[in-house]
């Protein structure tokens, strides 16, 4: 990798770091403890672009594919997202809101995580693979 490329690649990795951090430690706090849970609910979503963003530059700066590598990461990744996302709406859809019981939605919240930075990874090693052949 060039040093422009590496220099811009980097500077792509911070500021996905800080934009993270200031939705996840900033804006979804303040929205949550204002008690406007649609708000929060907005900010964090929209944070998980910069949060797969993270997981895909440092797949893609710090791996070392030596051929190839298969997407089973990045499925796996999808997968738990959407399985985890489909669960929460479902307890939703029974009753089981977050705003009145945030205990039911933990462990699919942490799968919506897990899953987003497997698919970001996975991506970010198979993207710095194929540009590693051209």
């Amino acid at each position: 990798m060039t040093s422009r490329r590496s220099s811009i690649g980097t500077l792509l990795l911070v500021g996905a770091i800080l934009l993270t951090a200031v939705v996840y430690g900033w804006l979804v706090p303040t929205h949550a403890l204002d008690d406007d849970h649609g708000g929060a609910l907005l900010y964090l979503t929209i944070g998980w672009v910069p949060y797969t963003l993270v997981f895909y530059l440092v797949g893609r700066r710090f791996s070392a594919p030596s051929k190839l590598p298969n997407m089973r990461a990045a499925d796996a990744g999808l997968g738990l997202f959407l399985i985890s996302l489909l669960l929460s709406l479902g307890l939703d859809a029974w009753g089981f809101e977050p705003e009145l019981v945030p205990q039911a939605h933990v462990l699919q919240a942490m799968g919506i995580f897990v899953g987003l930075a497997l698919f970001g990874w996975g991506i970010g090693r198979r993207s710095k693979a194929v540009s590693a052949y051209e």
